[in-house]
């Protein structure tokens, strides 16, 4: 049983409307809303040209402005066939019973566009310089996913549902990738009764931004937390994400939904990264955070296929 089935033809389905937004605009532009959107989540709410809120308001109706656009374009069209995920939600808002409305359901892609950017590409950045600085990690990471291919009667069928599973070291290297990169940089909660914690009481009503970083790298909890081990994951059982001491996708009934969609799409990436390629550092690669993980003077490579 091909993995890829179901799930596959939905992400095509968002790779292809992710591909038309490009095009639509130049990349530069779309890059630069999305990172003064980013840039803005948790700058002080001062509405005033200048200001890194009012950029991050101005970004947001920019790109609001472009899938406008673009739903009215599509609506107008003749083609009949849906072809990416902007198509099944026309047909879904010309669906009489529909409870989705044009402007919720921009929103919805919005966040979508906002979702796919930053949140697996800046892991998955860090786990590409990662492997390239630690030669003994891609090392077994390669053979983990060469052993898959071997056991496979065809060798260039898609990844299984079983293959997915049995990628033990994979996880790990996803668990660790995670915990350094944090999906989430912080999280919001409202306390609904006093909370009394280390001599403090948090009173009912008052609200809390808990940052994942000060969990993340807590030395009580993660032996050398700077250093990127995925061994340390080796006896902890996969549903230790979303504890309370490993959080990348937020904590409790607002776990991020997309949570495990992104550890796969991780895992598939790393598959066919390993198996059939090998890359060198070239420049760059230094990281900050404002709030999400950056990379201010980008991560280059050279990469070559290994046939």
């Amino acid at each position: 049983m091909t993995f890829l089935g179901g799930i596959g033809n939905f992400s095509r389905s968002i790779f292809r409307f992710i591909t038309v937004i490009i095009f639509h605009n130049t990349t530069d532009d779309l890059k630069k809303n999305f990172l003064a959107f980013s840039a803005g989540l948790l700058a002080f709410p001062f509405n005033i040209p200048g200001t890194t809120y009012h950029k991050c308001l101005k970004g947001r109706k920019n790109v609001m402005k472009l899938l406008r656009k673009l739903s009215a374009e599509r609506k107008n069209s003749p083609q009949k066939t849906c072809t990416d995920y902007l198509d099944f939600v026309i047909e879904e808002l010309r669906n009489d019973n529909s409870m989705l409305t044009e402007s919720v359901a921009l929103n919805l892609m919005f966040a979508l566009l906002y979702a796919s950017s930053e949140t697996p590409a800046p892991a998955l950045c860090l786990a590409v310089k990662t492997l390239a600085d630690h030669p003994k990690i891609l090392e077994e990471l390669t053979e983990e996913h060469d052993a898959i291919i071997r056991s496979r009667k065809d060798p260039n069928s898609g990844i299984t549902w079983e293959e997915y599973k049995s990628m033990k070291f994979t996880y790990h290297v996803i668990n660790e990738t995670l915990r350094l990169a944090n999906i989430a940089p912080v999280i919001f909660r409202k306390a609904l009764k006093d909370i009394h914690i280390n001599g403090y009481t948090i009173p009912a009503g008052w609200g809390i931004m808990i940052c994942l970083l000060a969990v993340h790298l807590n030395p009580d909890l993660y032996e050398d937390p700077l250093t990127f081990n995925p061994w340390r994951w080796k006896d902890t059982p996969e549903k230790s994400v979303g504890t309370r001491n490993f959080m990348p996708f937020g904590l409790g009934m607002r776990l991020c939904v997309g949570a495990q969609f992104t550890k796969l799409e991780m895992a598939i990436f790393l598959h066919y990264l390993v198996t059939k390629y090998r890359w060198n550092s070239i420049k760059g690669g230094n990281t900050t955070r404002s709030p999400g993980l950056r990379f201010p003077d980008g991560y280059h490579i050279q990469v070559f296929s290994k046939e």
